[in-house]
Formats: structure tokens, C-alpha cells, sequence
């Protein structure tokens, strides 16, 4: 009979309440994010200085060379006669989202927001140009974005 005591062991970690753990937060950030596309180009919005918080679905950039941004879709700067044709891609996934949007929801309702990220050296009659192109395909209400000035209050 062997009655010496069992050879104790080193201590060792174990890991593996540490790797669920973590692994239970990334399932939780993964789910409570919310992921946005990237922006198609960089756009410097005007200043303001005061102004409500936009909330919308759907976001339509305007550079300050007037080309046009929806999500993957560009479109190149173009003269006046030819901006309705370069828009025309740009402005058929505007639609396609919206229409997505409305097969979810009500959108007699309440209809999609849209934000629209212009840049601040854009030119007006552009801007005055794509605002009546909008309301022409459906958007009731588009709000332009815009960063606060210097000394407004937050």
C-alpha cells in the first residue's frame, strides 16, 4: 500500500471562464452596434448656430464640386445641362433604398427621413436643383446637415 501523497501539480490558469467572458461581449457589442456605411467622399457640412438633431435612414452627400454620393453610388461632377443623366444612377438607388424602407414600414405614416450631407462650398443652384429633384421622387422632409458654429451652444 502507497501511502505517500500525491504529487502536487504547478499552478495553472485556467482560461477558459476569461474566454467566455469576452467571447459573451463580443456577441454583445456585435449585437447592440449599429453599423454604418462609409461615407463616398469627405464633405465639410456649413455651420450653424442652432439646430435640431437629425435622425434619418437614409443619408445623400453633395461634394463641393456638386458630384452626388448615395451609399456605393457616385456620380461625377457635371455641367448643368448634364447633371440630370449623371445623377440618374446615384438618385435610382435613392429611390430602391427608399422603396425598401416603405416595404417595412408605413410610409403613408410617417415617411423616411433623409439626410442630406452638403458640403459647404456647394454651389446653391445645385443644392436648389437636387432639393427639387428630391421632392419629386417622394421625400417630404430633408434635413441638412450641418456642424455648429464656433461659440454656439451644443
Amino acid at each position: 500500500m502507497d501511502l505517500r501523497e500525491p504529487p502536487r501539480r504547478g499552478f495553472e490558469a485556467n482560461l477558459l471562464p476569461m474566454i467566455n467572458v469576452v467571447f459573451l461581449l463580443l456577441i454583445f457589442f456585435l449585437i447592440s452596434a449599429r453599423l454604418a456605411p462609409p461615407e463616398p467622399f469627405a464633405v465639410a457640412p456649413p455651420e450653424a448656430r442652432a439646430g435640431a438633431r437629425a435622425a434619418a435612414e437614409l443619408t445623400l452627400y453633395l461634394g463641393a464640386d456638386g458630384a452626388l454620393g448615395f451609399r456605393e453610388s457616385l456620380s461625377a461632377p457635371a455641367t448643368p445641362a448634364q447633371e440630370a443623366a449623371a445623377d440618374a444612377p446615384v438618385l435610382a438607388a435613392l429611390a430602391a433604398a427608399r422603396a425598401a424602407y416603405c416595404a417595412e414600414e408605413d410610409c403613408a405614416a410617417a415617411p423616411p427621413p433623409l439626410a442630406l450631407r452638403a458640403d459647404q462650398g456647394a454651389p446653391v443652384v445645385r443644392l436648389a436643383r437636387l432639393m427639387r429633384a428630391l421632392g419629386a421622387s417622394g421625400f417630404a422632409r430633408v434635413d441638412l446637415i450641418t456642424a455648429p458654429a464656433p461659440g454656439a451652444a451644443p
